[in-house]
């Protein structure tokens, strides 16, 4: 039966670099994919864009490309990506550079767009899924609305001979279900097929968490190798069913248990996890360990895709404004707390136009608040302090608070920090599908 095996080279922007080179050198893939985009990355590359027009793209694009494209043009493996970001072009263009500069020949490369739908956004009826607001409430703090794309435009470069495909924003598992749609010629309505593999999808998509990275627990869940941690690899047959593994000698682990935390990763609903290409049905998922990191997985189905699309949509919420500083030795947290009442006081007396005020001491009350923290007496606390503002101005005011702990607040502080920064939130609308068209673009190198 054919089979194709499909690398995962990055599970979010800032990833590590040198286990996909050695998926690209080692581990016998056919297709490499990189998956970058968070929902606020988009965003934050929407707006490096405004600032100029060449940018937008992936931060680390040129230097993943420059780290795998020797090996991946020596092996004949597809490279597919949403490190596009707010600028496929540009991120395609940058790419060729690169090539023609590492002396690669016969090099094709596609950029899709067609996600970026801000203006129909801002034209519309269209509400936040989240709050109910109506988005042309805060058109003129909208910074970017990207609609979720499938796998469809990545099948057609694929089958127009592109070596390296960039997308902006599309769904996660759609970057590895093309490379099967393609491989096998699978129909876009085969919908219990296009769920099935869905499954793969999802497994890949976060690369190291599946190979034991987020998996990681001592005592309970050991994990050896994780500084030299090897990404995934799904071998995949024109049955659906496919095989977890990864580069042999590579750190990390692939068992049954971390392929099923990495099926439950942002599941809502077993029985309708909606993507652009179908809903797909994981309920019926299977895992069998079939050898030393290497587990076998079946089952999964899906349902008619529907007849919208996501919008992902990033806006100016707010400025933030922080300041940080410790504490250690006899009294520590006591001189954390004194630290924190005094800030709040300052607050109130220098007129800090807040909307909002945290104040934690980490260690003790950051994460499960005091009620849960009563008796911890650590001998070394961090007091951090968060507020919210309507402007800039006032953010900085936050963090500059703080530091004056240094000569006017309790005993032996040190280790000050402040920043302030603008906030970029993210809400979610429905768009039709009708209304989003792709558009690739193909560079010859």
């Amino acid at each position: 039966m054919k089979t194709v095996r499909i690398g995962s080279g990055a599970g979010y922007s800032g990833d590590r670099i040198e286990p996909a080179v050695e998926l690209a050198e080692k581990g016998k893939i056919d297709y490499l994919g990189f998956e970058c985009l968070a929902e606020r990355t988009i965003a934050i590359d929407q707006q490096a864009k405004m600032a100029d027009p060449s940018k937008g793209y992936d931060p680390l694009l040129a230097e993943r490309m420059l780290a795998v494209l020797p090996a991946c043009a020596a092996n004949r493996i597809k490279l597919i990506t949403n490190m596009g970001a707010a600028n496929p072009v540009s991120a395609g263009e940058k790419v060729r550079e690169i090539a023609r500069s590492l002396g690669l020949k016969k090099l094709k490369i596609a950029t899709v767009t067609g996600d970026d739908v801000l203006e129909a956004i801002k034209s519309g009826s269209y509400v936040m899924e989240e709050t109910g607001i109506a988005v042309k409430a805060i058109a003129d703090k909208l910074v970017s609305a990207n609609a979720y794309l499938g796998a469809e435009p990545i099948v057609e470069a694929l089958a127009n001979g592109a070596d390296v495909i960039i997308t902006g924003r599309v769904a996660d598992p759609a970057l590895f279900i093309a490379p099967l749609i393609h491989a096998f010629g699978f129909s876009t309505t085969d919908w219990h097929m296009l769920g099935k593999i869905t499954v793969v999808g999802h497994l890949l998509e976060c690369a190291g968490q599946i190979t034991g990275g987020y998996f990681a627990d001592p005592g309970y869940k050991d994990v050896a190798g994780l500084a030299r941690l090897g990404f995934p690899i799904a071998e995949v047959s024109e049955d659906g069913n496919f095989i977890i593994t990864k580069v042999p000698g590579s750190g990390g682990k692939v068992t049954t248990a971390t392929c099923k935390e990495q099926l439950l990763y942002e599941l809502h609903d077993p029985h309708a996890y909606i993507t652009p290409d179908v809903v797909a049905d994981f309920s019926l998922v299977k895992v069998k360990s079939v050898g030393p990191d290497c587990v076998q997985v079946e089952g999964g189905t899906g349902h008619p895709r529907t007849d919208s699309l996501k919008v992902s949509i990033g806006y100016i919420d707010s400025y933030i404004g922080e300041g940080q500083i410790s504490y250690a030795g006899p009294g520590a947290v006591e001189r954390g707390r004194l630290a924190v009442e005094i800030v709040k006081e300052r607050m109130q007396l220098s007129g800090v136009k807040l909307t909002e005020l945290r104040c934690d001491l980490i260690g003790i009350d950051s994460i499960f608040g005091p009620k849960l923290s009563e008796n911890s007496q650590p001998r070394e606390v961090r007091i951090r302090v968060a507020g919210r503002t309507d402007s800039m101005k006032e953010a900085v005011r936050v963090g500059n608070e703080v530091e004056t702990l240094y000569t006017n607040g309790p005993a032996c502080g040190g280790g000050a920090w402040k920043s302030a920064r603008q906030v970029v939130a993210m809400g979610s609308t429905l768009i039709a599908r009708n209304l989003v068209k792709h558009n690739i673009r193909y560079l010859e190198v």
